[in-house]
């Protein structure tokens, strides 16, 4: 009796073992994976861009005449004010005559002087008949008092006497004309110094200053040389006026408001900065992305808080302009998200199996998207998952199998 028992008992053990060997053979093993909970607290959405601080006003320096630049002796850095000279130049000299040329002006020189002579006796002849009206005058004018001539007569010659003072003056403006074409001729023969250096002395340049104070940013004009009007010489700028330009898409930029609180970081210094946008440009530009793309973008200034020490014009900077934020909003990582019929889903664990819940999103950053209904404070989800995936699917977390 008792080794019958002992047997079955066996066999019982012997069919268990069989049925847990093919239980443990055929059963779907659980999949690891990395699970997050839904929690809530402080969120906000950010646009991520490159920017760079540049001086907001620069004033371009530029000659106002052609001539020759003396050099530049300021260098870049240096502090400047409105009395800072920072460009001397000499109005250009008269160019080298060749010999036809020379042959020219030296005839016009000629006939302005024999233009001068004959002026000059036309001036002669003048004041010898205004003389002869005069004494003609003064004769008619005694032998008046006598009765012998009559009035008419007597007001004749004076007016004789005043027509010939009219033609003296005449006269002698056309001499003065005369002369000013004669120095005029003479002045086109004028020639540049042998050597050409320009000339010096203070009387011969135009002092270029500085229109602000503040310091140079730079130097385009150094050495020497013939510049024309327009010419840009320097450009000068108070650095601790600073402005923080980021382009950004056009589709984001619809999205960012005056006043709004950005944050900068990678300027090189330590700690973020602050900084708020002052304006958006109305209009955008197309700029061709590094993948060959073109893309429509729109600057964006930025007023940082406070300009620390080091931060110059052309530095680089990254921003992150902040378009949404939350103190208390319920979030869950954006790698725990995929599709499910066109609306967003994650895979919700318990009790170790992974089960589809669809869910409501709000707003989405770059890391954490809001959850506006379908999960709870608390809920664990599977975070980046596989293919391999399914609902229903046994699930274990990798942490607890390491």
């Amino acid at each position: 009796m008792i080794r019958s028992r002992m047997k079955f008992i066996a066999a019982v053990l012997l069919l268990a073992a069989i049925g847990y060997g093919f239980y443990a053979a055929f059963r779907t093993a659980p999949v690891l994976v990395d699970l997050v909970a839904a929690a809530r607290g402080p969120m906000q959405v950010t646009i991520d861009e490159e920017g760079t601080a540049r001086v907001r006003h620069v004033y371009s320096v530029s000659s106002p005449i052609a001539g020759h630049l003396d050099r530049v002796t300021l260098e870049e850095g240096d502090p400047v004010t409105p009395r800072t000279v920072i460009a001397r130049i000499h109005p250009l000299e008269s160019p080298f005559l060749d010999t036809r040329t020379r042959a020219q002006l030296e005839a016009s020189i000629a006939a302005a002087r024999s233009a001068v002579a004959s002026a000059q006796f036309e001036l002669q002849r003048a004041e010898n008949a205004r003389d002869l009206a005069r004494s003609n005058y003064r004769r008619m004018e005694q032998l008046a008092r006598d009765s012998v001539v009559s009035d008419s007569q007597l007001e004749r010659g004076m007016s004789e006497w005043q027509g010939q003072e009219a033609l003296v003056d005449s006269a002698r403006a056309g001499v003065g004309i005369r002369q000013a074409e004669l120095a005029s001729a003479e002045a086109q023969l004028t020639q540049p110094p042998s050597d050409g250096a320009p000339a010096s002395g203070t009387d011969c340049c135009v002092n270029i200053r500085s229109p602000i104070s503040g310091v140079v940013l730079a130097v385009h004009a150094r050495s020497e040389q013939a510049v024309s009007v327009g010419t840009l010489i320097a450009d000068v700028g108070d650095p601790s006026e600073l402005e923080i330009t980021v382009d950004v898409l056009s589709s984001d930029a619809v999205n960012i408001r005056p006043g709004a609180r950005v944050e900068i970081s990678d300027w090189g210094g330590a700690g973020d900065l602050e900084a708020t946008v002052r304006r958006i440009n109305p209009a955008a530009f197309t700029r061709v992305s590094a993948l060959g793309i073109e893309e429509q973008r729109v600057n964006v200034l930025l007023d940082p808080a406070a300009v620390p020490p080091g931060l110059g014009h052309g530095y680089r900077v990254f921003a992150r302009l902040v378009v949404w934020s939350s103190d208390d909003a319920l979030q869950i990582p954006v790698g725990a998200l995929f599709r499910d019929g066109g609306a967003w889903a994650v895979f919700r664990v318990r009790d170790g199996v992974a089960r589809t819940a669809r869910i409501d999103i709000g707003q989405m950053g770059a890391a954490s998207a809001q959850v506006i209904a379908g999960l709870e404070q608390g809920d664990e989800v599977v975070l980046y998952p596989n293919d391999t995936l399914r609902d229903g699917s046994p699930v274990r977390d990798r942490k607890l199998a390491e």
